[in-house]
Formats: structure tokens, sequence, C-alpha cells
């Protein structure tokens, strides 16, 4: 008994598309640590520890993972971040 392409290729779709987005901070030459700090703390709601990880993370290794969801949702969060001046990006969750 073999499997028809049409059932591997309709599966693997499913699969893709249930994959949740994700939201991407990238490090630049700009904004201090702790205004990148205040703007986690303030529009995603992260406490002091949790957004000071994620900012180190942005410096250290260039880019942090902020927020996961909808595309929709991590549309809004990268609009958000332009609007702080932050440079963000969404992709899909590896």
């Amino acid at each position: 008994m073999s499997i028809a392409p049409a059932e591997i290729t309709e599966s693997a779709l499913d699969v893709d598309s249930d994959r949740p987005w994700v939201t991407i901070v990238w490090n630049d030459p700009v904004n201090l640590m702790s205004y990148v700090t205040y703007v986690f703390m303030s529009y995603f709601k992260y406490d002091q520890a949790k957004a000071e990880l994620l900012m180190m993370d942005v410096h250290e290794r260039g880019r942090a993972v902020v927020s996961s969801g909808t595309r929709e949702a991590m549309e809004r969060d990268v609009t958000a971040m332009h609007g702080y001046g932050l440079w963000a990006t969404l992709q899909k969750d590896d």
C-alpha cells in the first residue's frame, strides 16, 4: 500500500500552518540598552528581569525572539517595535 502524493502534501501543509509566527528584534547601533529594556517592559509587559534578558540577547547575539503567536498579532508587534524605533521583523517559528 502506498500513500498518494496529494495526501503527503496536504499533511505537510497542515503541519506548516500550525507553526506560530515570531517577532524578532535586531541589534542596532542607535538605541541604548536601557531603552530597549524599557520598550520590552512597556509594550510586552515583561518584568525587568525578562526584559533585560531579552535585551542582552539582542545586544550579544544580535537578535531576540520577543513574542510568538498568529501572523496578525506578530505584524502588530513588529509595527509597534518600529513605532518605538527598534528594528524588528517577523517569521515563521523554526
